[in-house]
């Protein structure tokens, strides 16, 4: 009776992950979220238009931020599929379902095949990793380049080591590419760790690790090359206000170690130590109890036999989670780079779990953190009353519903169905977050929507000048007529008139007393929809707290 059970928890592991993948579609057509990811896409929309992977551009200018690799990657779908929203946002999709392809052989050769599976429904059901693939920022990419590296470097600690190791560093060099050398430290501390714990020292010391470090730099060297290219043999260039600005000094200490001590040329004021374990609480629902619980066991019971269990994905985590947790740079998506060692760590307790006053705990308090998130999306629906679910998304959340009714009723093991149940409210949850409030809340991006009306009508193709400098990236990248940016001191380089002009209302008025003739053609209701407060999320408020930004006709 056990094995039948068994057998049949693991059919509805297939088909949960199943489902959990195409969840993880579903935001796939959502506008994209500015400024982050809006900008993301205008830098690789400036790529693949102009066929320069070198020169990383905003707004007309150089700009030293991030590396090129995701824009790179995005870049090249453009140039296949064309430059619109679904084609941005799949490649960071394919980079999770890397990290969850990654994450499942990982955990099974350090437990079994039933951990890997739960590992992987875990991460595809994870309230962060969800909003990264509708929301799709440089994280996507990093957490599968992550776990694929660890996952070969681990390999290349066996006997057949040399083209694990290999692919390893590909993976750390693209990780390295995506957000810098700081990359390196869930990788770095995952297998250092776990060598270091159990007192490897002929492994600790080889020569093979020596090598990696030489691949990494050698697979690094695109990205060192753009950065010499665009700035480096350019000292006149002005960035960060200033002029001499290496871009390679940049990359290896200013973007990272600036950050970390708050001494390079972007800053930070604030930093709290304590941030990411209470961002954890939301960000890995709804397994977030499970984790805390399963990381106190993990050490109660393996913290004075330390040679009896695997120290990867503690070590990798922890490690990470202390440089970021002692940085001022503290933003709540950092934390998705790891979650693949945290759902490891959570499966290989969910699947050990002998006790029967243990199960029960756990059995209720996911039931109850299940409540909570369907209480807390039945307040959210109440309070900001989208307009536009159709007839498809309301048949979607009907199934998650029949499905939960399904699951409660069908013969599967009574401590494993609970972990069904509160996948199939994490799927009502996201469906309702990519199908109905997401693209209402984008309807409140003024840049992006007056992109849209633009495109629509403007027939003459007439230029547009944007004056929302470093908020409004949707418009860059969504608009198709030819756009420039309005500067003090730059308006020689304005288009002649007439052109379009989009601008908040008290630019316009300005123009308006300085007699230059502006005819008024479309306003749109604005609001930083990435910062959402409870004001705006009330719609008897809400009017309050939108400002009103407009294209208008410069004639």
């Amino acid at each position: 009776m056990q094995k039948v059970l068994e057998d049949q928890t693991t059919k509805w592991l297939y088909l949960f992950i199943g489902f959990a993948v195409l969840l993880n579609f579903t935001g796939l057509f959502v506008t994209v979220i500015g400024p982050d990811g809006a900008l993301y896409a205008s830098i690789a929309k400036n790529i693949a238009q102009h066929n320069n992977f070198i020169d990383l551009m905003v707004e007309g200018k150089d700009w030293l931020d991030k590396p090129h690799f995701p824009f790179w990657v995005t870049a090249v779908f453009f140039k296949t599929f064309g430059i619109n929203t679904w084609a941005y946002k799949l490649p960071g999709i394919l980079f999770i379902l890397l990290a969850a392809v990654y994450t499942y052989k990982f955990a099974k050769e350090l437990y079994s095949k039933q951990v890997g599976l739960w590992a992987v429904l875990l991460l595809l059901t994870a309230q962060h990793i969800l909003i990264c693939t509708m929301d799709v920022r440089a994280e996507p990419f990093l957490t599968g380049l992550i776990i694929a590296s660890v996952y070969h470097f681990y390999k290349a600690l066996g006997k057949k080591w040399f083209w694990h190791l290999v692919i390893a560093s590909v993976f750390a060099a693209c990780a390295v590419m995506t957000k810098g050398i700081f990359a390196l430290i869930p990788i770095g501390g995952a297998i250092a760790g776990e060598l270091l714990i159990k007192k490897n020292w002929a492994m600790v010391f080889n020569f093979r690790w020596l090598m990696a470090a030489a691949l990494v730099l050698v697979f690094m060297l695109p990205e060192l090359y753009t950065l010499y290219h665009q700035f480096d043999v350019h000292p006149e260039k002005v960035v960060f206000g200033r002029q001499g600005v290496s871009g390679i000094k940049f990359f290896f200490w200013d973007s990272q170690f600036g950050r970390f001590f708050n001494s390079g040329p972007i800053k930070k004021s604030n930093g709290d130590p304590t941030f990411f374990l209470h961002t954890i609480l939301w960000a890995f629902l709804p397994w977030s109890l499970l984790l805390y619980t399963a990381i106190f066991q993990f050490f109660r019971q393996n913290f004075k036999k330390p040679l009896l269990t695997e120290w990867f994905c503690i070590s990798g985590s922890f490690l990470t989670l202390l440089v970021f947790s002692l940085s001022k740079f503290q933003l709540p998506f950092y934390i998705t780079i790891v979650f693949p060692f945290f759902t490891i760590i959570c499966a290989q307790y969910l699947c050990n779990i002998k006790l029967e006053r243990s199960v029960r705990a756990i059995r209720i308090m996911q039931l109850i953190v299940g409540g909570i998130m369907m209480f807390l999306i039945v307040i959210l629906h109440y309070f900001f009353q989208p307009d536009n679910i159709t007839v498809f998304s309301a048949l979607l959340l009907a199934g998650a519903v029949a499905l939960f009714i399904v699951v409660s009723l069908r013969p599967i093991d009574s401590y494993y169905k609970v972990f069904f149940q509160v996948c199939t409210i994490a799927f009502f949850v996201n469906l309702y977050f990519n199908l109905a409030y997401y693209p209402r809340l984008v309807k409140y991006q003024g840049d992006s929507e007056a992109a849209f009306w633009i495109n629509a009508h403007n027939t003459k193709g007439l230029p547009v000048v944007q004056s929302n400098l470093g908020f409004a990236y949707s418009l860059d990248f969504y608009v198709n007529a030819p756009i420039y940016f309005l500067r003090p001191g730059e308006e020689s380089l304005l288009p002649p008139k007439p052109y379009l002009l989009y601008a908040n209302t008290e630019l316009v008025d300005q123009y308006i007393k300085q007699g230059i003739k502006v005819k008024r053609l479309k306003t749109f209701a604005n609001y930083r929809i990435t910062m959402v407060k409870g004001k705006f999320l009330n719609h008897a408020t809400r009017e309050q707290t939108l400002s009103v930004t407009e294209v208008v006709l410069i004639n």
